[in-house]
């Protein structure tokens, strides 16, 4: 199994980038997928949350309204769009399938996880 994250980088206050997640080795549309990032010297905690037909999604609260995660189950691969990027969204940014009927924000729940991708924010 495999979970390959891109398209981090460093971007200025207010910017946006897309990340991607593509996947192998499982059987995708079974999956819950999920986006969780992790900042120096914090606990990992779940960005955003998506159900494997992709028609429900979920967000945490900080990021509600500037992220949008979309999958597409024919290329096994799920996207978080981060628009008005602020400096407290830089951390590494972490892919996780899930195959639970849960929609979890938990990380322990997620089976599988992505390498990461640095997203820098800059002020």
């Amino acid at each position: 199994v495999q979970l390959q994250a891109s398209g981090g980088g460093l971007v200025h206050s207010g910017g946006s980038l897309r990340l991607s997640c593509a996947a192998s080795g499982i059987t995708f549309r079974d999956y819950n997928m999920g986006w969780f990032r992790q900042a120096p010297g914090k606990e990992r905690e779940f960005v955003a949350g998506i159900r494997r037909s992709g028609g429900t999604t979920y967000y945490a609260n900080s990021v509600k309204g500037r992220f949008t995660i979309s999958r597409d189950n024919a290329k096994s691969t799920v996207n978080l769009q981060m628009n008005s990027l602020k400096p407290e969204d830089t951390a590494a940014y972490y892919c996780a399938a899930d195959r639970s009927n849960a929609a979890s924000t938990t990380a322990s729940d997620y089976e599988y996880w992505g390498q990461g991708t640095l997203v820098t924010v800059s002020s």
